[in-house]
């Protein structure tokens, strides 16, 4: 049965879980608390994909003491055997009294399975605590493993009449250098950065994390910035050999339609990915291309794109939240829109949004929002 210490601990376990958000990729952000008598014993969080994971980091700290304590951690312990060992036997040999558990892992391997064993094991079991917040440190994990897609963030910078550039496409910059370093740190904790071919031959993007280590909190500050997959839809491949990203750190991938066999095998043999979807002349299967990435372990993908794009999955209803930067000045009427959106002619087919967070960064206005139904 929970109690209010629960929830504080919980929420304990949580902000140990955050230092992870910018190294697990693909695995889920995890913390483990483990506490006995009321006082705090040992704790931990999963730092990166093969190391120890937050239960194992905690039993370790603890020692001795962990005999007879609770555990509390943000997601089900895994029972099954991958680059490292099942946790729950990790606990049970520790001789763990109790463990809470913010909520049940989705993936199909574990999905119930870690706390069964924990309960036929003799450990009393709690789930459920402080579930949503659980959620959000991993909404890209949760998604790919329940439904096989990455969530998807549209991020787009806007001047306060909702205008992306000026009609001759100039656009740099409208928002301000800390809406831009707020960017990076979302490109951090994304597992890839996804843009159109017209960004690509317009603006030259190098779409790389440019933040020092030490502007990313639980990150090591001799540990070098992991870079996210850059991935482009090009649906004719007119990618240019002379990209900039082709000569940055990380890997690019071209997501095209039809490709021309010599262009292909120069842009492979300068080190791109490229990987042909369905769709029609001008756009590729957006939803394919999500399910490649999930497939390829990609939990959170951040879009950075031009109204038809960002127009293309809003539309289609890949896209889980849109994060809008507004600048405080006017471009006017003539200038370019956020979303290109045909076919909304009268006010019931309008796209419904419901805001989940708004706060000023530096002088401009930060606007969290999902779609209705998303």
């Amino acid at each position: 049965m929970t109690n209010e210490g629960d929830y504080a601990f919980m929420a304990r376990a949580l902000r140990l879980a955050e230092r992870g958000l910018y190294t697990t990729d693909p695995n889920p952000r995890v913390g483990c608390l483990l506490v006995r008598n009321g006082a705090v014993i040992g704790e931990g969080w999963h730092q990166r994909a093969g190391g120890p994971h937050a239960e194992r980091a905690a039993l370790a700290a603890a020692g001795e003491a962990s005999r007879g304590a609770t555990a509390y951690v943000t997601l089900e312990p895994c029972c099954h055997h991958g680059r490292t060992p099942p946790c729950t036997e990790a606990l049970m040999a520790a001789e763990v009294a109790r463990v809470v558990a913010a909520m049940q892992d989705p993936n199909p391997l574990v999905a119930g399975k870690g706390l069964q064993a924990l309960r036929a094991g003799g450990v009393a079991v709690e789930v459920g605590v402080l579930e949503d917040q659980a959620w959000a440190l991993n909404p890209g994990f949760v998604k790919r493993m329940s439904q096989g897609l990455p969530f998807v963030r549209c991020k787009l910078a806007a001047s306060l009449d909702g205008r992306t550039a000026m009609a001759s496409g100039e656009s740099k910059w409208i928002s301000s250098e800390a809406a831009r370093r707020d960017v990076h740190r979302l490109r951090a904790r994304s597992s890839a950065i996804l843009t159109g071919i017209g960004t690509v031959l317009a603006d030259d993007p190098s779409l790389t994390v440019r933040l020092p280590t030490t502007k990313l909190p639980g990150m090591d500050p001799d540990e070098p910035v992991g870079q996210p997959l850059r991935v482009v839809a090009d649906s004719r491949l007119r990618f240019p050999i002379t990209a900039r990203m082709l000569s940055l750190p990380g890997r690019t991938l071209i997501a095209c339609g039809d490709a021309d066999p010599a262009h292909r095998a120069r842009l492979e043999a300068a080190g791109a990915g490229v990987h042909t979807f369905a769709g029609s002349e001008d756009r590729i299967d957006l939803a394919s291309l999500l399910r490649h990435l999930a497939d390829e372990g990609v939990n959170e993908v951040l879009v950075e794109a031009g109204p038809t794009l960002a127009g293309a999955f809003l539309a289609a209803g890949l896209a889980d939240e849109i994060i809008l930067y507004l600048a405080p000045h006017l471009m006017g009427d003539g200038a370019r829109g956020l979303f290109h959106l045909p076919g909304l002619e009268r006010i019931r087919d309008r796209i419904g949004l419901v805001v989940t967070d708004v706060r000023m960064v530096g002088p401009d206005l930060r606007v969290r929002a999902r779609p209705v139904g998303g």
